[in-house]
């Protein structure tokens, strides 16, 4: 079983709270998103190339968090994420958010993204070489 790979480092800044005194809920998207990018290097795939060299790219299909804690100013954050299944247009990721200090899990975040031709606009096989590395980094939930 592959480990978690740490993905993104970030800190809770005052101006991500809202009114209860918290991170509201619409600044965990762009640490999640930005995890996600790093995610595909950190496989061994980086986003980057991926087009040119396999002939795709990947979108989102969904995306669903699950907040756990409340983060508050200065707490420092860590994102991790791993791959939990494979089919054959599509993988599945999930991340967690985690205190840098406790190690506690404060957010989930589970996510499917799929292969898509920008040729045809439409969605395509995974590259048997992409399956072939996502696989060395499978994960049970």
């Amino acid at each position: 079983m592959a480990e978690r790979l740490e993905l993104l480092r970030g800190v809770v800044h005052p101006w991500h709270h809202d009114h209860f005194g918290h991170m509201n809920v619409r600044h965990y998207a762009p640490f999640f998103d930005d995890a996600t990018y790093h995610l595909w290097t950190r496989l061994g795939l980086a986003y980057s190339e991926m087009q040119a060299q396999h002939g795709v790219h990947l979108v989102t299909a969904q995306a669903s968090t699950r907040f756990v804690r409340e983060l508050a100013a200065g707490d420092l954050i860590v994102i991790d994420g791993t791959v939990v299944s494979l089919g054959t247009k599509s993988c599945a990721f999930q991340l967690h958010m985690r205190h840098a200090d406790t190690d506690a899990v404060h957010a989930t975040y589970d996510l499917i993204e799929v292969f898509f031709d920008p040729q045809t606009r439409k969605s395509a096989p995974m590259p048997d070489a992409v399956r072939a590395q996502l696989e060395t980094w499978m994960r049970a939930q």
